[in-house]
């Protein structure tokens, strides 16, 4: 599961972040100082830092500083900074100091959620293909086989067989499958869901009518079996 580090000192904000990533899918550790971030990170390298430029303790600037500086897999983390409405002197050091992405506070939550996503995936840390049973998936090429032959599956399918690939063998709520195969423009319904799972069955399972690997969970969604 992807791991997001939040170093935010305000509590509420914190807390929404926390709420909303978790909800997405994600394992979320937050803290509220500098020196705690500093610690957290080097113990356990995360798969992206989201942090505050203003902290208790020091500046999100010097913690951004000491990240890059340290050696991989540290230095290799993708980081979002936090930066007040309009501080454009602060963005530009936080690019400049190695900062990946930015965001003005204050901010939607929905604009950070795809701000994370885009940074996850221009840092290679999306998956780029998903194999289970006969089946092999190569998300950059956009193909499918089953047993070898080719599979003609719709872009929409290789969106949902992505949201998969990023919780192999967890289930997957129908609104996160919304979400980040549709995207937050789009206003499907869950019934869309089910058809488009329906289908992929169709497609990619020996027995449809009893899928062995995209199975339904009751009352919630649907969760990926995948080899062991």
């Amino acid at each position: 599961m992807t791991r997001i580090l939040v170093v935010e000192d305000d509590a509420s904000i914190r807390l929404g972040l926390e709420d909303t990533l978790r909800a997405k899918g994600y394992e979320v550790d937050s803290v509220g100082r500098a020196a705690d971030g500093l610690a957290a990170a080097r113990a356990q390298p995360p798969d992206l830092i989201v942090l505050d430029v203003m902290l208790p303790d020091g500046d999100g600037f010097d913690v951004c500083r000491q990240i890059k500086a340290a050696r991989p897999p540290l230095r290799d983390v993708p980081i979002i900074m936090l930066t007040a409405r309009g501080a454009e002197l602060d963005r530009v050091r936080g690019l400049e100091l190695g900062a990946d992405d930015y965001v003005t506070k204050p901010f939607s939550l929905m604009e950070l959620l795809a701000r994370v996503a885009a940074v996850l995936r221009r840092a290679g840390r999306e998956p780029d293909a998903l194999a289970f049973g006969d089946v092999h998936v190569d998300f950059a090429r956009q193909r499918a086989t089953k047993a070898g032959r080719p599979v003609d599956l719709p872009a929409r399918a290789f969106a949902i067989l992505k949201v998969f690939a990023r919780r192999p063998g967890e289930v997957v709520a129908r609104d996160v499958l919304l979400d980040e195969a549709w995207g937050y423009d789009k206003m499907p319904n869950t019934r869309t869901v089910d058809n488009h799972i329906v289908k992929l069955r169709r497609a990619l399972e020996d027995d449809p009518e009893h899928p062995r690997y995209l199975q339904t969970v009751h009352g919630v969604g649907y969760r990926l079996e995948v080899d062991s």
